[in-house]
């Protein structure tokens, strides 16, 4: 079973969110689950600079067609190419898209510093859809599985490309957060070379625009996405981001298919940004991770005091301002706050005025360090992730991992991957953390209390830790599931015009 994985970023080549590690886990593991897996990458310099030269049998460089596709008359002369290659670590055979006019550039990928995100993106999914009918000749997918709104063209023109030889792939379209959804003015819908028609209610305008999310929800022929919980919340309009009645009507092919996390990097037993690596037999050590963390991000060195940490995009989906809200009862509690992160502006200067406050109980470093990260998981006590949704969220996962007990609110994969601590949750062995409801400092408020009030428990706190220590959610599950989806695919792809 041959499978086209079609993202932008991917772990550690190029991350700028949860997308990254996933991609950088997922197809490893649908290889290990039986799959030929190939990955489409976009040929930004981290990327483009960072992969190995191809094993494949077919190493030279395809040359897409030059009709029928995105309108890429702004472009130089140069068309863009396909220039197999080799993941580094995993080995996976890898396509690069190498257009350098469109993504030889510095900075964030997705910054649309000049304009042309459409057609960028339009043509990482034209690529896609010419791979999905055939055009390496040595290697066709049976599958071409979509990852966000980057590539949500590329089911489309997998349905709209007309080309001889064997039937199309058939394609899978994930979301990973519904929330953004790529939408560009109307005057680019005549620069992608598909027919007026779809310009429409049943195609992929929106609002009066193009939307590259809804095109993947109209053309895939499976939609996932990454937690159960949220493939049932986007079928309503809370959450439903003006795509629910949609979703509705597609919801015979909508399914949830929960994250994994790579216990390869995410484990505190072999964490090489750890000082003093530790596990469930040796928590003792946690308390060491705490003090490393306390002096390396500016905290006073105090065994005693409850670390709360955030790692997270300081964004208001993340709920990072109800944090933000009741950071002065956190530090007149005897708790300390670590921040790491980077978003909004109001929300990094917010936490910043709130560090120099309260200086050596808050700590904050705007921006993003991948050994950092380690060290909050490591020593923090709690793991605050109030998000108002959350479609599947890795944060908490790792928490789980290293002890830090999460906070989350019932939302997406936070509901299904953290277990609150009632009482009868916890007479059962089966809490793991800290669960509210109500979307307010309120709510908020209420699960923090009960965190201290466990905390001052030591005997049931680390009870707590060594069953969230003990949760595992296996990339091998997931993979094994995706690997289901694919087969219940494949017999449907000569029967698709």
């Amino acid at each position: 079973m041959k499978v086209l994985y079609v993202c932008t970023e991917i772990f550690p080549l190029l991350k700028t969110g949860g997308l990254g590690d996933v991609s950088g886990a997922l197809p490893p593991a649908l290889r290990d689950a039986g799959c030929d897996v190939r990955v489409l990458l976009p040929g930004f310099p981290a990327i483009r600079d960072g992969v190995g030269p191809s094993h494949l049998k077919q190493a030279e460089p395809l040359a897409l067609p030059a009709r029928r596709g995105p309108e890429l008359s702004a472009l130089p002369a140069q068309a863009p190419m396909l220039r197999p290659a080799t993941l580094p670590g995993s080995e996976l055979a890898a396509y690069v898209l190498d257009a350098p006019a469109l993504f030889n550039r510095p900075g964030n990928p997705y910054a649309d510093t000049q304009g042309d995100n459409g057609i960028r993106f339009a043509l990482l999914g034209w690529a896609a859809a010419c791979l999905g009918h055939g055009l390496d000749a040595y290697w066709q997918p049976d599958i071409v599985h979509c990852h966000d709104w980057h590539t949500g063209l590329a089911p489309l023109y997998l349905r709209q490309m007309a080309m001889p030889g064997p039937p199309r792939a058939a394609s899978v379209f994930t979301i990973h957060n519904l929330a953004y959804q790529g939408i560009f003015p109307r005057t680019l819908f005549p620069q992608l070379g598909l027919p007026d028609y779809l310009f429409g209610i049943d195609g992929i305008e929106f609002w009066g625009q193009v939307s590259f999310m809804k095109a993947g929800l109209q053309a895939a022929d499976r939609i996932t996405t990454v937690s159960p919980a949220y493939a049932r919340e986007i079928m309503a309009a809370e959450q439903g981001c003006g795509l629910d009645g949609l979703l509705r009507a597609r919801s015979n092919v909508v399914s949830g298919i929960l994250n994994g996390v790579d216990y390869a990097v995410w484990s505190p037993s072999r964490d090489d940004a750890l000082v003093h690596p530790y596990d469930v037999e040796s928590l003792e050590e946690k308390v060491t991770a705490k003090a490393d963390l306390q002096r390396k991000i500016g905290l006073q060195e105090r065994p005693d005091a409850m670390v709360f940490g955030v790692v997270s995009r300081l964004t208001e989906q993340k709920g990072l301002h109800l944090i933000e809200a009741v950071a002065d009862e956190l530090v007149r509690a005897g708790a300390q706050l670590a921040v790491l992160g980077a978003g909004d502006a109001p929300l990094e200067q917010a936490f910043v005025r709130a560090a120099a406050k309260h200086p050596g109980q808050i700590a904050v470093q705007v921006g993003y360090n991948e050994c950092l990260a380690h060290g909050i998981m490591a020593g923090a006590d709690v793991l605050l992730v109030p998000s108002r949704f959350e479609p599947c969220g890795l944060t908490q996962l790792y928490g789980l991992r290293y002890g830090a007990l999460p906070l989350v609110h019932r939302v997406g994969g936070l509901a299904d991957t953290v277990v609150d601590t009632t009482p009868e949750n916890l007479e059962a062995g089966t809490a793991t953390g800290f669960v509210f409801d109500e979307f307010s400092t309120q709510g908020l408020r209420a699960a923090l209390r009960r965190a201290f009030d466990l905390h001052a428990l030591p005997g049931a706190w680390k009870k707590v830790q060594r069953t969230a220590m003990g949760q595992r959610f296996d990339w091998r599950e997931a993979a094994g599931q995706y690997a289901a989806l694919y087969r219940s695919l494949i017999p449907q792809t000569d029967r698709i015009a």
